[in-house]
């Protein structure tokens, strides 16, 4: 399958694109609104990849040229660019593809960073608002520190929560999570779920900034 990741030269789309094209057999692409950023960045995961002896590679396109192709295209975009960057690739995408949301809203001040949730209710819901007709969202990869996701050495040993309307995109994209070594996906039920989701993504960054040892945080459920 192929996995577009929109946005894919930012810190998220980097180590989703390392993690998925290390781990799993799908066909990874990343997007950018400029076509020569994603490709030059492409390059640089291609060889870090192969610096490990992986035969793998990611290629890499304007954002809605790599979503024509895609199956799934993950939005590793900022919360406020989530609605712009959907409509901006609606045309490139086909009945039964699969958007995937992982930003969340953030405000921060002196005490540290909160949850900032949109009108729509939650970023996911700004997704769902978006897409085309016959493209469901599925929410995914929220809690994810990006520095550790980005780092091959490093063991995840952490849970991914997954939400969506959709039983069998919600299945797509568990089965995609799941081959991520270390990467556990867990059923948090319906798109409405969101916002909790969402929320815990500034607690964990709190916590890591307050605690020696505890950088680059993520979560596990026993």
């Amino acid at each position: 399958m192929r996995i577009a990741i929109l946005g894919g030269t930012g810190d998220i789309g980097e180590g989703l694109a390392l993690r998925l094209a290390a781990d799993t057999p799908h066909r990874v692409a990343i997007g950018s609104r400029e076509a020569e950023k994603a490709e030059n960045r492409a390059e640089e995961y291609t060889t870090e990849l192969e610096s490990r002896g992986l035969d793998a590679a990611v290629t890499g396109g304007e954002n809605a040229a790599v979503a024509a192709d895609a199956r799934v295209a993950v939005l590793a975009v900022p919360p406020y660019h989530v609605g712009d960057t959907v409509e901006a690739v609606a045309g490139s995408l086909d009945d039964g593809d699969v958007l995937v949301s992982p930003a969340t809203g953030m405000k921060r001040d002196d005490e540290g960073f909160h949850y900032h949730k949109p009108g729509a209710g939650s970023v996911t819901a700004i997704a769902a608002g978006a897409a085309p007709e016959g493209v469901a969202v599925v929410g995914a990869f929220h809690n994810l520190a990006a520095a550790r996701l980005a780092n091959l050495d490093a063991d995840l040993g952490i849970d991914t929560l997954v939400i969506g309307d959709d039983e069998d995109a919600k299945g797509t994209v568990a089965d995609v999570a799941e081959g991520i070594e270390g990467l556990r996906p867990l059923d948090a039920g319906g798109l409405a779920n969101a916002p909790e989701i969402e929320g815990l993504t500034p607690l964990l960054i709190n916590v890591a900034s307050n605690n020696d040892g505890h950088r680059d945080l993520g979560v596990r459920f026993q």
